[in-house]
């Protein structure tokens, strides 16, 4: 049985941004998947190459772009290589993150900084700089990474949290912007999810357990619990949705 048409992904350009590891790199899977030809975004070249290899080895299509997306100049010209490769992006998804912990009285300029850079500014940008060919052709979808830091504050991460609480709402402002041409915006919120972002907390099993047990599924989530929401945000089965976040957490938000 093949899945439903309205979630088939074949002839999309999907560009995807933290490509190299974790989050990014497993939506980018899920995409190719699905039938998309990704171009892969991320600072780390091997990383960045071994993911690209991982998909073509899935039997989908990718390339990559190496690019620190905290330089404007590096971001603009990620961008304007988006389209060299298998045409231009019909779906951009921003999961490239930091996240520079410490007490909040104790974090220097330069981690608020370059939070703010890749976190909230780079989705910004690069959707401001894909959007247009995707309003000409009246079809297209952007995808941000929000957090549940999105909606509450959790301890040693408060430029952290403010990014992502920002990336809620530039994330409706971007589906109030565009969506009436035929491009949505909508964002995933990830729970407790094994990233190197999650890393310290990953390797406490005493503090990895309790999260679980705060969810109502009672377990973490898997990476690839993630591919679902991220296809469907990506397709035309979601044409009526914009603008909105979808926690993908286990329930831990709802209780």
């Amino acid at each position: 049985m093949t899945a439903p048409a309205s979630f088939d992904l074949a002839g999309r350009v999907a560009l995807v941004t933290g490509a190299s590891s974790g989050i990014g790199r497993e939506i980018a899977r899920g995409l190719a998947e699905a039938g998309a030809a990704v171009v892969l975004v991320a600072r780390r070249a091997q990383e960045l190459e071994r993911a690209c290899r991982e998909i073509e080895a899935e039997g989908g299509r990718a390339a990559r772009i190496g690019a620190d997306l905290a330089d404007r100049h590096a971001l603009r010209d990620a961008a304007a290589r988006a389209g060299d490769f298998f045409g231009p992006p019909d779906i951009l998804v921003n999961a490239a993150g930091v996240n520079r912990r410490g007490a909040i009285l104790e974090l220097a300029d330069a981690d608020w900084d370059a939070t703010m850079a890749i976190n909230l500014a780079a989705p910004f940008f690069l959707a401001n700089a894909l959007a247009p060919a995707m309003l000409r052709r009246g079809w297209g979808r952007i995808i941000n990474i929000a957090s549940l830091q999105s909606q509450r504050a959790f301890p040693m991460s408060a430029p952290y949290g403010a990014s992502k609480g920002g990336i809620v709402q530039l994330t409706r402002a971007q589906a109030e912007a565009f969506s009436k041409d035929g491009v949505t915006a909508n964002a995933i919120a990830p729970g407790f999810f094994p990233t190197e972002l999650t890393a310290p907390v990953v390797d406490d099993p005493v503090r990895w357990r309790r999260m679980a047990e705060s969810t109502f599924a009672r377990r973490n989530g898997e990476l690839h619990d993630l591919r679902g929401t991220a296809v469907f945000l990506a397709s035309r089965a979601s044409d009526y949705v914009t603008g909105q976040t979808i926690f993908v957490d286990g329930g831990f938000s709802a209780g």
